[in-house]
């Protein structure tokens, strides 16, 4: 017979998380531990691994509610997470082609009044590119 190859951590995550996001629902951890067995195929030993590594990275909500600790994800929460980290990236690419205008503008008025003598012409331009050097024609 072969063996079942078990799975990894993060598809044990993502199939966890494919749990909190179809049924949309508020989970306690002894319910996690029932369900994601028969649903998802996670071992029940590790599902409390897996669902405190979720809720470290945030992608998972926990309150402790009297002795308890429930757990819950929405989709809209993971969506409302994307379009913030776009909105971060987006102004950050912007404002990195600014700083790049910025510079190329001050390149061109430290280039006025300044001549490329024939010696400085005949020397190699070198372009370097992740630590090896290329020679430019």
């Amino acid at each position: 017979m072969s063996k079942k190859k078990g799975l990894s951590a993060e598809e044990k995550r993502a199939r966890m998380m494919e749990i909190f996001f179809e049924t949309k629902d508020v989970f306690q951890l002894k319910d996690m531990e029932k369900i994601a067995p028969k649903e998802k195929g996670i071992t029940a030993m590790s599902v409390k691994e897996v669902l405190q590594s979720l809720v470290d990275d945030g992608m998972v909500d926990c309150e402790r509610i009297g002795t308890s600790n429930y757990y819950w994800a929405f989709p809209s929460k993971a969506l409302h997470a994307r379009k913030r980290k776009l909105e971060v990236l987006e102004s950050q690419l912007s404002e990195g082609n600014q700083k790049h205008a910025n510079l190329q503008k001050s390149i061109e008025k430290a280039k006025i009044g300044r001549h490329e003598t024939v010696k400085q012409m005949k020397w190699p331009k070198k372009l370097l590119t992740d630590g090896l050097i290329t020679y430019l024609q």
